[in-house]
């Protein structure tokens, strides 16, 4: 009894002490980023190993708010908070709909459209990048939000191949019941799949909030207005190698943007585990 005791602390200690370590290594630079938004613009690198500033200088994130050009953070969140629902609400939306219809939906050639539509997940961002520059400039919505937002109204795969998991699992005796109620295709989807969708769902507008959120390749190819740049592009612009940088106010306006990204993961977190899971439910 007294052996199978130290075996068992044994392997608990055996696991929890690296899995430790590792969160501390993994957790450290974030700690360093918040600790450096407050110490003075001079000690941020010359007091690398020190978490604890000689003095904390809360008005860097003052100065840091106000940046560095014409605009102030409140205009760049703003930004990013436009660019980032309308795409999380694009995606969503969208790919629940295209999941839908290869979930329950009989049409011809199902499985081919549904290869090519995965294929399309193999295809390099940077391929896109000049065709679509073009498309949207002769549409005329260069330097606004449209090119940034509209594409995610035409589905996600990523996100469809997770709705569509989740829908198989759900019973198709629910839909027998709601045709025997009259529904057609899209009752049943408004009625039953819809509600039952709701973890992945969910799961979808994390990582697509997230995903959006620190989007910085699509805004810098096709905005250049000021006004108009989120907070990736502003963080950037806080970096300016021919003078001296103020680390200090830009760290402390990375500190800042990370907050929504933990608000939107610690309230909605519970459903991620369900959702990535796509167990549905038990028929």
């Amino acid at each position: 009894m007294h052996y199978a005791t130290n075996h068992k602390v044994g392997r608990s200690l055996a696991f929890h002490i690296p899995a430790v370590l590792l969160g501390v290594i993994m957790i450290y630079p974030l700690v360093w980023m918040l600790a450096s938004s407050l110490k003075p613009n001079e000690e941020v690198f010359t007091t690398v190993t020190s978490l604890i500033p000689s003095r904390f200088v809360w008005d860097n994130y003052v100065t840091g708010w106000q940046s560095t050009g014409r605009y102030t953070y409140a205009t760049y969140f703003k930004n990013s908070f436009i660019i980032a629902l309308g795409r999380t609400l694009g995606g969503m939306v969208s790919s629940s709909l295209v999941a839908y219809s290869f979930a329950r939906i009989p049409f011809a050639g199902k499985r081919l459209w549904f290869a090519i539509l995965m294929g399309t997940m193999l295809l390099p961002v940077q391929v896109l990048l000049i065709p679509q520059y073009i498309m949207f400039k002769t549409l005329g919505w260069v330097n606004t939000f449209l090119p940034i937002i509209v594409p995610q109204f035409c589905g996600v795969p990523f996100f469809i191949f997770l709705n569509l998991q989740f829908m198989r699992g759900v019973p198709k005796e629910l839909d027998e019941a709601a045709e025997m109620d009259g529904c057609g295709w899209g009752g049943k989807y408004v009625r039953i799949m819809l509600p039952l969708s709701v973890p992945s769902l969910i799961t979808s507008a994390i990582f697509g909030f997230y995903w959006s959120w620190q989007e910085f390749l699509q805004p810098l190819i096709y905005i250049s207005k000021p006004r108009l740049y989120p907070v990736s592009i502003a963080l950037k612009m806080f970096s300016d190698p021919n003078t001296q940088t103020n680390w200090s106010g830009l760290f402390a306006m990375t500190t800042l943007s990370i907050l929504p990204v933990l608000l939107v993961f610690m309230f909605l977190q519970r459903y991620l585990v369900e959702g990535v899971a796509t167990t549905g439910l038990k028929g």
